[in-house]
Parts: C-alpha cells; sequence; structure tokens
C-alpha cells in the first residue's frame, strides 16, 4: 500500500510541475479532464462497492428466509436503480460542468 501511495504522490507531481517548469510563458494547462476521470471513476467505484454490498444482504436475506423472496427482489432492483442512477447523474453533472 505504501509503494501504491509513493507511485500516486510522484504522478500527481510529475502532472503539476509541467506548467510550473514550462519554458513558454504564459501557458495554461487544463486539468478538467483529470477531474472528470477522478469524478467518474469515483462515482463508478463506490456505486459498484454499494451494488456489491446490496446484492449480498440480498443473498443473505434470500438464504434465511426463502419465502421472503418477491418482496425481497423488488426492493433489491429498485435500490440497484437507484444506486446506478447515481452513477449516471454523475456522468451528466461532470459533462455539463466541464463545457
Amino acid at each position: 500500500m505504501r509503494k501504491l501511495q509513493y507511485l500516486l504522490m510522484t504522478l500527481s507531481v510529475l502532472c503539476l510541475a509541467v506548467p510550473a517548469f514550462a519554458q513558454s510563458g504564459g501557458g495554461v494547462v487544463d486539468l478538467a479532464p483529470i477531474g472528470v476521470g477522478l469524478g467518474l471513476a469515483l462515482a463508478a467505484g463506490l456505486c459498484g462497492l454499494g451494488q456489491g454490498k446490496a446484492t449480498a444482504s440480498a443473498v443473505e436475506a434470500l438464504a434465511r428466509n426463502p419465502g421472503a423472496r418477491p418482496g425481497i427482489f423488488i426492493f433489491l432492483m429498485l435500490g440497484l436503480a437507484f444506486i446506478e442512477s447515481l452513477t449516471l447523474f454523475t456522468l451528466v453533472i461532470i459533462y455539463l460542468k466541464i463545457k
């Protein structure tokens, strides 16, 4: 974990050092695409974790009480749709903000 932390810190320094050591006078570096990529990755990753946790909880509930399948299935599908919509809303908001 420590090596990954050092790697990411080094990459961030190299990414931000380019405009600082540039030879031209007033070049502006657009870092918005990097922010979009990080935002989408964060949203997608955390929504994926939420979907995995919701599915695991639903499977555990079905294992304990198989007779409650219809109710659990409805709420599972509704919850997964809400979680997935968060990723899509993040995608739309980030692309609206970047333009």
